[in-house]
């Protein structure tokens, strides 16, 4: 009689609420949704079919990214039409040619989760943040240091090689979710310099291993190089950026919840 392998190990799977301690999608998405308000509208920038709606386990994590009911208007686009079965946005649209089928000037708070690594014309990108995004409106993004394990390995290896690498690092991670990388904006200079004159909040968040062949001893080996190498080696870049909003605007740190 065949079995069922089983499961790949997670350090999720013995913590209240299935996310580890200094799990980075709740840091972030906590910060995101001090920027929550009924009269604002956010975009979702690169958001895809929402792998994680469809495939998360951990209901806590889902509830703390989710954005639908935070903001009085969720719109997502993405370049994929993936985006037109996404179930977790009010709204879905399909970016054409470079193009976001928005007004100018229309969104208050964009978040980009793992999308900066991707961005092929970086000028055409934030041109469009830019024209879209309110005066006073925030850019708010996650994406890998350039400088860290994961893309240095994948700026190493051929596309196709560095994809499988990647699926049989993150078995949990399906292969309609893996995408080229070209991390052209993955250091805290590069955000300074696409974005000049913008309030800049971005720090480097060192995660916990996301790619650890679902290995418990593999993972324990990872978390100490973690511990031990510098944070832009093993971490992600948290990029919240302000537009600016006239000589008159003021700002505070309780409106991203500060620093870390």
């Amino acid at each position: 009689m065949k079995h069922d392998p089983p499961a790949p190990w997670s350090p999720e799977s013995r913590c209240l609420g299935q996310y580890a301690p200094n799990d980075g999608t709740v840091a972030f998405y906590t910060r995101v949704n001090a920027l929550a308000a009924s009269e604002k509208t956010a975009l979702d920038l690169g958001a895809g079919r929402a792998a994680w709606f469809e495939d998360d386990k951990s209901k806590a994590r889902v509830a703390i990214r989710m954005l639908r009911g935070k903001f009085g208007r969720v719109v997502g686009a993405d370049v994929d039409d993936a985006i037109l079965d996404n179930r977790s946005v009010d709204e879905a649209v399909q970016i054409i040619d470079g193009r976001l089928p928005l007004e100018d000037e229309s969104v208050d708070v964009i978040v980009c989760d793992y999308v900066l690594e991707h961005i092929e014309n970086v000028e055409g990108f934030v041109r469009e943040i830019n024209r879209i995004l309110k005066p006073g409106g925030w850019f708010c993004a996650r994406t890998p240091h350039k400088y860290s394990y994961v893309a240095m390995i994948s700026g190493l290896l051929p596309e196709r090689l560095g994809d499988k690498a990647v699926s049989k690092a993150q078995p949990q991670r399906k292969e309609a979710d893996i995408f080229p990388k070209r991390y052209r904006m993955n250091t805290l200079k590069d955000i300074r310099r696409h974005f000049p004159g913008w309030r800049d909040f971005s720090f480097v968040f060192r995660t916990d291993p996301a790619y650890y062949f679902g290995k418990r001893p593999v993972y324990a080996v990872m978390s100490f190089l973690h511990r031990l190498a510098p944070a832009s080696f093993s971490g992600n870049i948290f990029a919240f950026v302000r537009k600016p909003a006239g000589a008159t605007d003021a700002i505070t740190f309780s409106e991203i919840g500060g620093r870390a």
